[in-house]
């Protein structure tokens, strides 16, 4: 096992940044240290296969697509996902 320096990603940063790097957001210096991570890290590996799996199942939903009883069930889980985070 290396031991990780300053410059190093952690599984948690790897985690929030997953979406940018899927959609080719990241910048080039943190889209190196993603890469680098995700390199030597076989459980971020499987969680970035697992969300671009997701992606492709789920495919895009528009709002207008959902009825209004969906979305305010979605709005209340992420609402209730973030306060549960702090």
């Amino acid at each position: 096992m290396t031991l990780m320096t300053a410059d190093d990603l952690a599984c948690r940063e790897l985690v929030e940044l997953v979406t940018a790097y899927l959609e080719d957001a990241l910048d080039s210096m943190v889209l190196e240290r993603f890469e680098e991570h995700l390199a030597d890290c076989p459980y971020c590996q499987t969680y970035v296969e697992q969300i671009r799996i997701t992606i492709e199942l789920a495919g895009r939903v528009e709002v207008d697509q959902m009825s209004p009883d969906v979305r305010r069930r979605l709005v209340d889980a992420f609402r209730g996902w973030h306060s549960s985070e702090a």
